[in-house]
């Protein structure tokens, strides 16, 4: 069974991707923000990273920076609703800083699964 670590700061979307990734066969661990993320990251062996980009305390695009120098062929997807810049702007910089795929909020369960099947296929 495949680990992904879901870092999102809200609640009802964290428990709603977690229940959609569950009920698709995989292993899901969970974070609320980037630093616990990282923590997290640490102690398991994780298979995907799915992060939301725009977080208190550590937010997404320094995640990436910082599991990226821990695992170069990490496989992250980001995520974003935007924040006061739009999503766009936010995606594309979590693109060039080593981010897999992106997704834009609100996600339906066809794309993030297609794009978490889509990731982990990758060599």
């Amino acid at each position: 069974m495949q680990t992904i670590l879901l870092i999102e700061d809200d609640s009802q979307t964290r428990k709603l991707l977690m229940r959609i990734l569950d009920s698709a066969g995989y292993n899901v661990l969970e974070a609320v923000d980037g630093r616990e993320g990282v923590e997290i990251f640490n102690q398991n062996s994780i298979d995907l990273v799915i992060t939301d980009l725009v977080m208190p305390e550590q937010e997404g695009l320094e995640t990436i920076r910082m599991l990226k120098k821990l695992v170069p062929d990490m496989k992250i997807i980001a995520m974003s609703g935007g924040g006061r810049v739009g999503p766009e702007n936010y995606l594309l910089m979590a693109v060039r800083l080593g981010a897999s795929q992106t997704l834009k909020k609100p996600i339906k369960r066809e794309d993030l699964l297609t794009a978490v099947k889509g990731v982990l296929l990758e060599d």
